[in-house]
């Protein structure tokens, strides 16, 4: 199970991420190890759409977690758009 912290949360409208993609990041993108023992998560997307006034074709969404017991605790969301 994939969980939110509340700084996630406010980081995904901003950044033009969804917690299904979010969540599609953690159980099925590219892990790698993070500072302060996080881990991350990186996976990209289709998007062929506008994001601020720019169109671009994908979109690059990563995470940062922690374990909590067999659960993962989304911290923060980057996005990147190419």
């Amino acid at each position: 199970m994939v969980r939110f912290h509340p700084h996630a949360l406010e980081r995904l409208s901003e950044r033009g991420a969804t917690e299904d993609e979010v969540r599609a990041t953690v159980l099925g993108g590219e892990r790698f190890p993070a500072k302060f023992g996080r881990a991350g998560f990186r996976r990209n997307f289709p998007f062929d759409s506008m994001w601020r006034d720019r169109h671009y074709a994908m979109k690059q969404v990563e995470t940062f977690a922690v374990p909590e017991g067999e659960d993962w605790l989304v911290i923060t969301v980057v996005t990147r758009y190419y």
